[in-house]
């Protein structure tokens, strides 16, 4: 078994996020512990933000950033020697706790191993068993002493599997409030001061891009042409995004498009209604309660395998936050621009269904908001508490 922590030495957190979202919230949470406790080191694999709170990074994040469903298995031979690697590093050299950040696949076995050795486990981002492979409960089960979860109902699944589970909330929702003067942020991107504006957001990868922009473009055209909007504004993820989007815009010269470089939340905010793509922009758009249309392609193959596998029933995080259709999914032959055009119109113009989507919005985050950083370190700290009678000298009050 791992020792109690010592006063005389710092507390020891072994670290492994695998990719930028997942190195940003693990920042997050070791600066709230730094906060809580008067010395914290961490070790082992982040990127730039965790190393800014002092990670002793033991291999590049790069390493373990892959996507998709192909280059995971060229890579496989590498990432189970890394993986070895790390195990030999903790195990030789024992951290007060582990814990895995995201990347399930590579962290959840990391974590069995090391929880057999002695060392307790958590692991932050529930991975989506609420929507497919529900049989990784068991596998969650023996390999973390505690989940910290993003989202209220995912708490209930890991209860009944008998693992420990806390709600720590949203970053986002801890981040975004709605605006209230739209003037000033539409100033601010060149957009009009009067009529309807529409924000586009067809993803942040080429392949979303190149599924969904033409449909997103031909819907926007229809609205404008029937006067229902006067501009739309169209934020781009990155230089590839916008590389893909390039030949397709010149084909829409007639529109009254902005095209920003980032800046989507600002986009959504000085919107009247949102499409997007389904993916975190939906769940940006209901914490900034801007009334949302949701659309998802993707390849046939794909889909035929995903149809059959995701058992979820719905796509979109507000809908699935929700329990309920708080806003219309158009998925694969759906997502066109014929049955798009008269749901976003609604969502523009309908007082109604706007209203009930405000509504709905509000309540979401509502119940997200709960403080992350804090919460998630709290969480960390009961369970280092419940492991180790040592680890009650660490705890402090949180700085003012």
């Amino acid at each position: 078994m791992t020792s109690a922590p010592q006063t005389d030495r710092p507390l020891r957190i072994g670290i492994v996020a695998g990719e930028a979202s997942g190195d940003l919230l693990a920042a997050r949470l070791i600066a709230a512990l730094q906060a809580r406790l008067p010395a914290v080191q961490c070790v082992g694999v982040g990127g730039p933000h965790l190393r800014d709170c002092g990670l002793h990074s033991l291999y590049p994040m790069e390493r373990l950033a892959v996507m998709g469903l192909v280059e995971p298995l060229w890579r496989l031979p590498e990432l189970l020697r890394l993986r070895r690697r790390l195990y030999r590093n903790f195990v030789q050299d024992p951290p007060d706790i582990f814990i895995g950040i995201d990347a399930p696949d590579f962290n959840l076995a990391l974590e069995r191993k090391l929880r057999n050795a002695g060392i307790p486990t958590a692991h932050l981002v529930s991975p989506s068993v609420w929507a497919w492979r529900r049989g990784r409960l068991d596998t969650i089960a023996s390999s973390t002493d505690l989940m910290l979860c993003l989202f209220p109902f995912e708490v209930e699944l890991y209860r009944q599997a008998g693992v420990t589970a806390v709600c720590v909330g949203h970053p986002r929702a801890d981040e975004l409030q709605p605006v209230e003067d739209t003037g000033a942020v539409r100033r601010q991107l060149g957009l009009p001061q009067t009529g309807r504006v529409l924000a586009l957001l067809p993803g942040s990868r080429a392949a979303e891009v190149q599924r969904l922009a033409p449909v997103f473009l031909q819907t926007a055209a229809l609205l404008h042409r029937s006067g229902c909007v006067q501009a739309i504004v169209l934020p781009v993820a990155n230089a590839l995004c916008r590389a893909t989007l390039q030949p397709l815009l010149e084909q829409y010269t007639e529109l009254p498009l902005v095209v920003i470089d980032g800046q989507a939340c600002a986009a959504m905010s000085a919107s009247d209604a949102v499409l997007a793509a389904s993916g975190t922009a939906t769940l940006e758009a209901a914490l900034l309660q801007r009334p949302l249309v949701v659309a998802y392609r993707t390849g046939a193959i794909s889909w035929h395998i995903l149809s059959r596998l995701v058992h979820s029933r719905f796509i979109a995080l507000p809908n699935i936050l929700a329990g309920q259709a708080v806003v219309a999914e158009f998925l694969q032959g759906q997502a066109s621009a014929i049955e798009l055009e008269p749901a976003v119109r609604s969502a523009l113009t309908d007082a109604q269904q706007r209203q009930r989507m405000v509504v709905a919005f509000a309540a979401l985050g509502r119940e997200l908001r709960l403080g992350f950083g804090n919460r998630a370190a709290a969480a960390i700290v009961q369970l280092l508490e419940q492991h180790s009678t040592g680890a009650r000298r660490f705890v402090e009050e949180p700085k003012r």
